[in-house]
């Protein structure tokens, strides 16, 4: 016995003297599975890439029939619990704190998991990038969120395709594949606490809690009052999201610049030909707002500085609206705005590889008018009114008439479900404006489109009976367009066109300039307008009532 050590079991397998049970392990907690998971390296090249574009074969552990059963309110608690602080440190500048935790924020199993939850649920979802891959399964969604790593991750091309625009133009839109919109959602997570934080108290294109409503409350405050600004400069940036330089985002944004790097230098597919991109961040991709947004926040502050000095006592009356790459700016004179307010602008904007565009900036007086963000903005003597503009109408008829000239064989009550749920949407989107007279000639023009779509139907009918199958009398509005339909408890009613003037005019309550979403501060303040908000929208979304 004396000084002799106990014999100890071998830890490379080389001793079989002992008769060890090996035994599976219980799992120690939720998330076990992950840790079990990752101990297996993934297929990389041409394996990963089969893994994930072939349909699942043989049997499907457990595991991963488990994706729509995940705890997500719980993920995304988590994951603002690290935005907050993020945003806090941004706030007080602490930028290596900042780095730091977007560093745990990018690599933390929640927000890889959101960042997938958010490519695979949005619109985009059924569209492909370059590789044709879509991720349809729990297998390919749970092998997706192993992917998205730092290490050894390059973006494939963007697959370029063009929409019209309304000046007959085409706008190029770049396609990531399905992995790299889900790293643009994940590095995204941590960016854009950083670009709250920064971001002009007046700024309100795509950014959270923040809306269209919230920018023309803005411009009602700025020139509603007597001693209002009377001159004002449209400006709107030519090919914004084309053209911002490289070489400035690369030294100005706040996130990982390899990353950032690798995403502005993909290049892009049109056809079977690779085209680099020396400028500019792509149109389509889920990062590239909150990145433009970053390059021109400051605008408001260099126009506020451009003529801070008074005039006796006058002040400069100097506000800047801005909407993603559309703003206005106002002023006292239009002297001030040529040659004090614009060369500030211009000179912002160079440095970031940027330029007005020549066609769409002007300055113009409030007695005037001017179309912002698909509105009307005139004054009338001392009384100011936001409307829904003219192209904004007529655009959304032709939407209508375009509808209804496709559905020839639909029946009546099809049709009108269609339409409704667009006259809704629009009507709720123009009910913040003066939008009384709009929502009359909308009506007026949806009854009459309708009346030729039937008198179509029944080319061998009269009026008479045309009106008498399609049309119904209702007290104090006249003859509406309907259709009989089954009510949940088996009896018939009727399905009436829903009628624009219907919707009641509701002032918008602006959202607080100095609120913003990751600042705790605010929390409760954004719960109370997202609750008036529910209650609003249940009333106007209300299904339709029936008579028998």
């Amino acid at each position: 016995m004396g000084g002799r050590k106990k014999r100890m079991p071998s830890c490379n397998g080389a001793d079989t003297g002992l008769n060890v049970t090996r035994h599976e392990s219980e799992p120690t907690s939720d998330w076990s599975f992950f840790a079990r998971e990752r101990a297996d390296p993934m297929r990389k090249g041409r394996e990963q890439k089969e893994a994930l574009a072939q349909p699942d074969a043989g049997a499907i552990p457990t595991w991963l029939k488990s994706w729509d059963s995940i705890q997500w309110n719980q993920l995304r608690r988590q994951v603002r619990r690290l935005q907050v602080r993020i945003a806090k440190a941004a706030k007080e500048e602490r930028w290596g704190k900042v780095d730091f935790l977007q560093h745990v924020l990018t690599r933390s199993i929640a927000a890889r998991l959101l960042a997938v939850l958010r490519v695979v649920s949005n619109k985009g979802k059924r569209t492909p990038g370059v590789d044709k891959i879509i991720w349809r399964s729990c297998r390919q969604k749970m092998q997706a969120v192993w992917s998205l790593n730092r290490r050894g991750y390059k973006p494939q091309p963007l697959r370029r395709i063009y929409i019209p625009k309304r000046n007959g133009k085409r706008r190029p839109l770049g396609i990531p594949t399905m992995r790299d919109r889900a790293m643009q959602a994940l590095y995204l997570q941590a960016l854009e606490p950083v670009a709250e934080t920064r971001a002009d108290p007046n700024s309100y294109g795509f950014r959270p809690r923040r809306s269209i409503a919230d920018a023309l409350g803005q411009c009602f405050i700025s020139l509603a009052k007597e001693n209002s600004p009377r001159v004002i400069l449209e400006g709107d940036i030519q090919s914004c999201f084309d053209q911002i330089s490289h070489e400035w985002m690369l030294d100005n944004i706040p996130m990982d610049r390899k990353i950032l790097e690798k995403w502005l230098k993909a290049g892009y597919m049109e056809g079977r030909r690779l085209y680099p991109t020396e400028e500019g961040t792509p149109q389509g991709g889920i990062i590239s707002p909150v990145l433009a947004n970053l390059v021109l926040d400051g605008l408001e502050t260099v126009a506020l500085q451009a003529d801070p000095h008074r005039l006796g006592n006058l002040r400069p009356k100097i506000n800047v609206v801005r909407y993603a790459d559309d703003f206005i700016i106002t002023g006292s004179s239009r002297e001030q705005l040529e040659h004090k307010v614009f060369p500030a602008v211009k000179a912002f904007l160079g440095k970031r590889g940027l330029r007005l565009s020549e066609e769409k900036t002007r300055i113009t007086s409030i007695e005037d008018g001017f179309d912002f963000l698909g509105a009307t903005v005139r004054k009338y003597g001392d009384k100011l009114l936001i409307r829904p503009s003219k192209r904004n109408i007529l655009d959304f008829l032709r939407e209508l008439r375009s509808l209804i000239r496709t559905q020839k064989a639909t029946t009546a009550l099809d049709l009108i479900r269609q339409l409704n749920s667009k006259l809704r949407g629009w009507a709720n989107q123009q009910r913040h404006l003066v939008s009384s007279r709009a929502f009359r000639y909308v009506d007026i023009r949806v009854f009459q489109a309708l009346w030729q779509w039937a008198k179509r139907r029944h080319p061998t009918k009269g009026k008479g009976w045309v009106r008498a199958k399609y049309c119904r009398a209702v007290p104090n509005q006249g003859s509406t367009f309907t259709a009989p339909r089954k009510n949940p408890d088996g009896s018939w009613g009727n399905l009436d066109l829903y009628r624009t003037s219907s919707m009641p005019i509701r002032r918008h309550a602006k959202v607080r300039a100095e609120a913003t979403a990751y600042d705790p501060a605010y929390d409760d303040y954004f719960r109370q307008r997202r609750e008036k908000q529910r209650r609003r929208r249940a009333k106007v979304f209300a299904p339709a009532s029936t008579e028998p």
